[in-house]
């Protein structure tokens, strides 16, 4: 009800979908003069006009007061509207960087995960058998210094969220690690040789790298990060500072963006600190229709606070919806015949296929996940990783805490290292919070039951069905879940798509233990 009394106020209309309705109330006469000739059909349109923001009265063309409020109105929602659904990336990045700085400052402290992430952790889409490690590099007006340990899948992303160099096993160091140079924005000065070279549009990187654990255990990735991982300005590089690592394991850190009116906020902040070269000028043009700008106050008036909680509403309604049940096939592995989605259409990392942007999912990837590099898109067999996602079962229905469900993993999973579904919350996008640390199953687990032909049967419930305990994921009544599909080192099959996962099957409520018969 407050999104439709705010969406009332700001508009004036009772749904955003379906345009701007019009119906004449009255056409005025207007007499022939001796130059008149016919105006051609579609040109003019009536002075008085019955649409969904209200009436509208023109005298030939030119709005009365309260008509051009209303259309302003309008207007401004729209603007907020697209603000939301392009600027959820950099809303997205300054939560990122709210999280972080928590722990400590800047460039001297580095985040660990030394006893994995679990579902406390409030972070966007993370798995729980990646080493996560992470820092924010925040630089003046000199390159910075980063030297990075080896067997790492790491990456910088600005603060725009926009790529900006790999490290480790996908990046130019080949997994030995080395040092990178990071540059400031507009950086002109001497660049030292014996470094990877980066240049970003941004002062403030997101920087982040997981490691492996071996035989199970993430001692030897913390360790090397803890004995060779630095960030420093240039010019300290003969006498570093100290790095000051903090395990977070099993405590609450927070990264997730706003989805209400603050999100209009988190973006201002990072106008403000950010030179405005690295974004596309139509999105700040958006933000300053609305009052964000740089070097300006952002202080929404009377008028402006309901259209911006308005279109705040729309935009998490709209994101929401575009992650869990997309119209477009390209969102989908399997076009028509299943509904594991991909990220990545067309291995296209900035969402650019064929010349033209695919605003949609680039605002749904932002809103679910986080991290951009071209390694999560590309086809790398046999190294990296590759994802496939879903909400929904094999009819097509949201995924519901209450109920039982199958999933089935054929023999010879085209993995190299190893396979895994997470469970995750739909609010949150972090791990699902059940009884259990981690919300996830896979082929490293110890005691998982295999079929005689060599394939899986995984089960979502909340409860195990009977002597299926080695093989179940807990999930919560009257919450809904979806699950990442995850493949590391994955092979030639699943790029050929010769191989497929089975789509999600509801086989029982579990309340009742009735079996489902519905197709």
């Amino acid at each position: 009800m407050a999104f439709a009394r705010s969406l009332a106020a700001a508009a004036g209309f009772a749904t955003i979908t379906g345009g701007l309705w019009v119906a004449p109330l009255t056409a005025q006469e207007v007499p022939t003069m001796e130059m008149t000739t016919e105006i051609p059909e579609g040109v003019t349109t009536p002075d008085n006009l019955q649409t969904r923001v209200g009436e509208l009265n023109f005298f030939d063309g030119v709005p009365d007061v309260e008509s051009a409020q209303k259309i302003y109105n309008l207007l401004d929602f729209t603007h907020a509207y697209q603000a939301v659904l392009d600027g959820t990336k950099i809303a997205s990045m300054q939560a990122m960087r709210n999280g972080i700085l928590e722990f400590g400052p800047a460039n001297t402290t580095a985040i660990l995960f030394e006893g994995l992430m679990d579902s406390k952790a409030l972070f966007l889409t993370a798995n729980t058998t990646s080493v996560y490690m992470t820092a924010w590099l925040e630089m003046g007006d000199e390159p910075m210094v980063i030297e990075t340990p080896p067997n790492v899948l790491g990456f910088l992303n600005d603060a725009w969220f926009r790529y900006v160099v790999d490290f480790g096993n996908l990046g130019p160091d080949e997994g030995q690690g080395g040092k990178f140079l990071i540059l400031p924005p507009g950086y002109e000065g001497d660049v030292p040789e014996g470094y990877h070279v980066a240049q970003s549009n941004t002062y403030g990187n997101w920087v982040l790298w997981r490691g492996y654990q071996e035989n199970g255990t993430t001692e030897k990735a913390v360790s090397q990060t803890k004995e060779m991982f630095k960030m420093y300005p240039l010019s300290q590089a003969d006498n570093p500072p100290e790095m000051n690592f903090v395990n977070v394991s099993g405590e609450l850190f927070n990264t997730i963006h706003r989805m209400d009116t603050e999100i209009f906020e988190e973006i201002n902040a990072v106008i403000q600190r950010e030179p405005l070269i690295g974004e596309r000028p139509e999105l700040l043009g958006h933000l300053a229709a609305i009052g964000i700008k740089k070097g300006e106050e952002f202080a929404p008036d009377s008028r402006m606070q309901p259209i911006l909680e308005a279109a705040a509403a729309a935009g998490a309604v709209t994101v929401k919806t575009l992650i869990s049940k997309p119209r477009d096939e390209r969102f989908y592995w399997y076009p028509g015949e299943s509904y594991w989605q991909t990220a990545f259409p067309g291995g296209a990392y900035t969402w650019e296929l064929d010349g033209v942007t695919l605003h949609d999912i680039r605002a749904a990837f932002h809103f679910y996940a986080t991290g951009i590099t071209p390694a999560m898109a590309l086809k790398k067999v046999g190294k990296g990783s590759q994802y496939a996602f879903t909400y929904r079962d094999s009819n097509g229905n949201p995924l519901d805490g209450a109920k039982t469900y199958r999933v089935h993993v054929p023999a010879d999973v085209p993995a190299k290292d190893f396979w895994s579904f997470t469970l995750y919350d739909n609010q949150t996008r972090s791990m699902l919070q059940t009884d259990a640390q981690f919300p996830a199953i896979g082929s490293n687990d110890t005691g998982l039951a295999q079929n005689e032909d060599g394939s899986y049967d995984i089960y979502f419930a909340p409860e195990a069905p009977e002597g299926k305990e080695s093989n179940w994921v807990q999930t919560v009544p009257g919450k809904g879940w979806n699950t990442i599909f995850r493949l590391y080192g994955p092979l030639e099959p699943w790029f050929e798509q010769t191989w497929r996962p089975g789509d999600i099957e509801l086989i029982s409520f579990a309340s009742t233990g009735e079996e489902c018969s519905c197709e």
